[in-house]
C-alpha cells in the first residue's frame, strides 16, 4: 500500500474499525474514509455501487457487520445471516468491479466448529458442526472469507481474510441486550459498584475457556497484514493465551473495584467450551500481541468510565 491510497473502513466507528482507523493514522496514512451507517446503508446495493462509484477505493477494509453475544444471536438468528450476507455481498463484489487494489475481510472465531481441536489451526474451518448459539452469524463470515477466495482463484482479486479471537477496547458496544462477555462484564460489575449491589449475575458456569484480544492490538495486526500478506488462506488473529471466564470474571471485578459477590446462573447457556487460536502462522509472518489481558482490561475500564455518558449502553 502506499501511503496516499484512497482506504475505506467500512464500520469505522465501531469497535473494529476505528482501532483500525486509528491505526492506519498513526503509520502515515493520509487518505483514511469511512461513512456512517446513516450515510450508507450497506445492505443496500444501489447505495453501495453509487458509493464505490463516486470515491473509487484503492483498499478496502470490511470491519461493517451485525454482531453480538449469545442472546442477540439466539434471538434473531435470521437478521444475523441476512443482513451480514448483504452487507458482504454488496461490499465485496463492488471491490472487484471497480477493481480495488485490496481488500480485507474481516472474520471472527465462531467460523470453526464448536469442537475443533484445540488450539484452533486455520486448517480446522468447514471441518465439522458450528456452535449453534451463533450459527447464523458464522454461516455468514464463513461465505464472506470463502468469497474472498473465490475472487482471488478465479479473478486473481487481492482479497485478503483474517480471523480475530474475542476482542474488547474502545467503542465497544455496552448493551447488555447484545454484547460480548467482557464488556458485559465490566458494565454490570461498574453498576454493581456504584449502586453498593450485593452481588451481580453472570451467565454460565464460568468454565468455558476464552482467548482476548486488545482491539488496538488487532488493528495493529489488521495493518501489518496489508501491508505484508496476499495469501488465500485467512489468518488467525489472537494472542495464543487463554483463561476461564471465571479467572476472567474475577480479573475484572478486582479491575473495577467491586466487592460483592459473583452470582453464576449455570440455567444460562455457556457457548462454546473452548476457543483458542493457534497463531503461529501470523507470529511467523512476524507479528506478535503487545498488550496483555491485564493492562487491556484497565484501558478498556478507563475508556468506558470517561465515555459512559455516550458508549453504545442500548443498541446501535
Amino acid at each position: 500500500m502506499n501511503k496516499t491510497d484512497k482506504i475505506y473502513v467500512a464500520g469505522h466507528r465501531g469497535l473494529v474499525g476505528s482501532a483500525i482507523v486509528r491505526n492506519l493514522k498513526s503509520k502515515g496514512y493520509t487518505n483514511v474514509i469511512g461513512r456512517t451507517h446513516q450515510e450508507l446503508e450497506l445492505t443496500d446495493q444501489a447505495a453501495v455501487r453509487a458509493f464505490f462509484e463516486e470515491e473509487k477505493p484503492d483498499v478496502v477494509v470490511l470491519a461493517a457487520a451485525k454482531v453480538g453475544g449469545i442472546n442477540a444471536n439466539n434471538t434473531a438468528p435470521a437478521d444475523f445471516a441476512w443482513d451480514n450476507m448483504q452487507v458482504q455481498c454488496n461490499v465485496i463484489k463492488c471491490c472487484h468491479d471497480y477493481k480495488v487494489k485490496k481488500l480485507l475481510f474481516l472474520g471472527s472465531t465462531c467460523i470453526y466448529p464448536k469442537m475443533a481441536p484445540q488450539p484452533i489451526v486455520e486448517d480446522a474451518l468447514l471441518t465439522g458442526p458450528l456452535e449453534q448459539t451463533n450459527e447464523a452469524y458464522a454461516i455468514a463470515k464463513i461465505s464472506g472469507m470463502q468469497m474472498c477466495k473465490y475472487f482471488k482463484r478465479q479473478y486473481g482479486d487481492n482479497f485478503i481474510s483474517c480471523m480475530p479471537t474475542n476482542l474488547y477496547g474502545p467503542y465497544d458496544n455496552y448493551d447488555l441486550k447484545g454484547s460480548h462477555v467482557l464488556p458485559a462484564m465490566i458494565r454490570k460489575f461498574h453498576e454493581a459498584k456504584l449502586q453498593n449491589a450485593p452481588s451481580v449475575e453472570l451467565w454460565g458456569t464460568g468454565s468455558p475457556l476464552r482467548e482476548f484480544l486488545y482491539v488496538d492490538d488487532m488493528a495493529d495486526a489488521c495493518v501489518f497484514l496489508l501491508e505484508n500478506y496476499d495469501g488465500e488462506q485467512h489468518v488467525n488473529i489472537g494472542t495464543g493465551k487463554e483463561l476461564t471466564i471465571k479467572e476472567l470474571a474475577e480479573l475484572v471485578k478486582k479491575t473495577v473495584g467491586f466487592e460483592g459477590e459473583i452470582v453464576w446462573n449455570s440455567s444460562m447457556p455457556d457457548g462454546t467450551p473452548r476457543k483458542l487460536t493457534d497463531v503461529t502462522k501470523l507470529h511467523e509472518l512476524g507479528w506478535t500481541h503487545k498488550v496483555e489481558l491485564q493492562e487491556g482490561v484497565k484501558l478498556a475500564y478507563e475508556w468506558f468510565k470517561e465515555n459512559v455518558d455516550h458508549a453504545r449502553m442500548n443498541g446501535r
